[in-house]
């Protein structure tokens, strides 16, 4: 029987499937996300899925019209009565004839992603760029008679306001001044515009930080009068299967035509219904939100502003534009009245975004005067560090391991992921938690109903760690398998260490995977120790870790890993989805965003590819620093040469 690579997304679970089988089945017999409630007869219309042809370069895949499932009857009449939309297909009556990516929505997932964004106490002086001004004007007499344009603008400077009034006004003027004896509510954007003019009442004006992380995407609305924060949602990044990292998917825009109007429309289109859900849910009018704040790394920045990115793919990374932005929100389509704007935060270089620079504008005064390395560990590790009053920042190259790409068993941070990982130094076995269970589970006891899907990012640090501290790899990386035989196999010549012995869903990690995260690890380290040299810094007083996969990091493991240089567990601390933050604190404070305008220009920005010390760094910091040194085994010789 002929077999097909499945790939399914956002979880990146890849299977195998007979041709003729359907995807339900496949996905079922891979443990996938995926509702059904009439066990794939094709009667409840649950298990929705998207398919499509294409080059998918972050899996080595080729899709071909030819490889599409032809459409059954069923999906043909549930097209035709409208339960069906023209770019899905049911999954239970989707029959394989070739190798296919699967995009799984999340309104067809069980469980839903865990995408922990909560947002993060922070102080700011509320000061938004929008300002509400109610104001009487005097009654117009044959001596003393302006228009009321003038009058109104007469009257806000006597409050202090120096502003123009828009024309998209004129006509709504004159009425609301007979309507309300001559008093309304101006709406002043940057104390320069009257953007809008309501009747006097109580409403209240809204705005919106978004962090549009290449992962998911985090949303926080504050009431501009008060300050508060009245609204939060994240949701996956859409844009994941066209590949989980930055760089497949700008190679996804080079290979498909049109391919980054597909991106932008589907990252646009996610933040619209995010924006839609808080106006519904808030009861706010179509006037009310007004200021929208946008951060993200480069190639993120530019998709959403409908930039082609692929010049940030290849050298010499160019950016379109890295300045502060304001757009009218009528031009990226999110669905919000025209007066409303959308602004993107600066960015300092190629790879090194506006996540980065809001992230850092929470921390910009703690920072100054002191020597702090600030790190969002990612597809690309972004890097700030203080040192002497100078401010220098990077990017390091990670690669998608250290949030489960390209692992044996590893996956996104979801429900049924492992987070954390103990392995028994005398008997080699290894217990979990995994994400929505608070009990320790291993082989050695009942796992019960629970469906561990994989390893997610922090339980991909922790289990490198335990597996040095087991004795199970030595300081180069490679498996010690006669320390323990009933753990390892060996399967076309790469060892594996079996983690967990679930029936069905067994979770190994190879020898390759060590690999991966020695690369990734090492990358990170080389860029922060290059940053160190080039400020003379020798020793850090504090290392944050930004986003959310940070927050998710056990400092010891972060520092027994050897990740950053010049820090123990002491000095390691998680700041959050700092990027959301920065954002929220530009919203509610025009002086944050002049603060950081003024600061990303002092940022010198370091290229890790043209320093030749890089790769030195990078060499030299591969190995587990607590496995044991590598000994004289011939099996692990013979291992070695065959390149497990």
């Amino acid at each position: 029987m002929t077999t097909h690579t499945i790939i399914f997304t956002p979880s990146g679970q890849q299977t195998r499937g007979e041709a003729g089988e359907t995807v339900y089945d496949v996905a079922l017999r891979a443990g996938v996300d995926m509702q059904s409630i009439c066990g794939g007869k094709g009667l409840c219309k649950r298990c929705q899925v998207e398919v499509e042809p294409g080059e998918f370069a972050k899996f080595k895949l080729s899709v071909g019209e030819d490889q599409i499932p032809k459409l059954s009857p069923t999906e043909k009449k549930a097209r035709h009565d409208g339960e069906l939309s023209d770019t899905r297909r049911l999954a239970c009556r989707a029959k394989i004839r070739g190798d296919l990516v699967v995009e799984v929505p999340s309104d067809s997932r069980e469980r839903e992603t865990s995408i922990q964004k909560k947002s993060t106490h922070f102080e700011t002086e509320l000061n938004p760029a929008i300002q509400l001004h109610m104001v009487k004007l005097p009654e117009p007499t044959l001596e003393d008679n302006p228009s009321d344009t003038e009058a109104l603008i007469k009257e806000l400077a006597d409050l202090g306001v120096t502003a123009t009034f828009s024309h998209t006004l004129f006509q709504k003027l004159q009425p609301l001044l007979n309507q309300n004896d001559r008093t309304l509510i101006c709406v002043v954007r940057d104390g320069a515009e009257v953007i809008d003019i309501w009747p006097p009442s109580e409403k209240q004006t809204y705005g919106a930080a978004i962090d549009v992380g290449s992962t998911s995407v985090a949303m926080y609305v504050y009431n501009l009068q008060t300050g508060l924060l009245v609204f939060e949602k994240a949701a996956m990044n859409p844009q994941i299967r066209y590949g989980e990292d930055l760089m497949s998917r700008v190679s996804y825009v080079m290979m498909n035509k049109g391919g980054e109007v597909k991106l932008t429309a589907e990252i646009r289109k996610q933040i619209a219904s995010m924006l839609a859900a808080a106006i519904d849910e808030l009861a706010l009018s179509e006037d009310q939100l007004l200021e929208v704040i946008c951060v993200g790394n480069p190639i993120m920045h530019h998709l959403l502003l409908g930039i082609d990115p692929t010049p940030l793919g290849v050298a010499p990374f160019t950016l379109t534009v890295k300045n502060w932005v304001d757009v009218p929100a009528s031009y990226m389509e999110f669905g919000l009245s025209d007066k409303a704007r959308v602004s993107l935060f600066p960015l300092i270089g190629g790879h090194v975004g506006a996540d980065t620079t809001a992230a850092y504008l929470t921390q910009v005064d703690i920072m100054r005067d002191r020597s702090v390395l600030l790190v969002d560990i990612g597809t690309n590790a972004e890097i700030v560090l203080s040192h002497n009053g100078k401010i220098a920042a990077a990017s390091s190259p990670t690669g998608p391991a250290l949030e489960g790409a390209e692992i044996s068993s590893g996956v996104r941070a979801s429900l049924g992921a492992i987070e954390r990982v103990r392995i028994d130094p005398v008997t080699k076995n290894g217990k979990v938690k995994i994400i929505g269970h608070d009990d320790w589970l291993s082989d050695e006891g009942d796992l019960g109903d629970h469906k561990i899907t994989g390893i997610c990012g922090s339980g991909i640090f922790e289990v490198m760690v335990e597996l040095a501290a087991a004795g199970l790899i030595d300081q180069g990386g490679l498996f010690i398998p006669a320390a323990a035989p009933h753990r390892f196999e060996q399967v076309n010549n790469v060892w594996q260490y079996l983690l967990l012995d679930q029936p069905g869903n067994p979770i190994i990690v190879k020898q390759t995977d060590v690999r991966s995260v020695q690369l990734a690890k090492a990358a990170l380290y080389a860029g922060a120790e290059l940053l160190a040299e080039k400020l003379g810094c020798t020793e850090f007083d504090e290392v944050l870790l930004a986003g959310a996969f940070g927050t998710h990091l056990d400092s010891k493991y972060v520092a027994d890993i050897h990740i950053v240089p010049h820090a123990g567990a002491d000095k390691i601390r998680s700041i959050g989805n700092a990027a959301g933050t920065g954002a929220a604190m530009a919203l509610l404070n025009v002086d944050e965003k002049a603060k950081i305008i003024a600061a990303t220009e002092e940022v010198e920005k370091i290229e890790t590819a043209l320093e030749p010390k890089f790769q030195d760094y990078f060499v030299g910091s591969m190995k587990f620093p607590h496995a044991p040194a590598s000994v004289g085994d011939p099996n692990r010789r013979r291992n070695r040469r065959r390149g497990g």
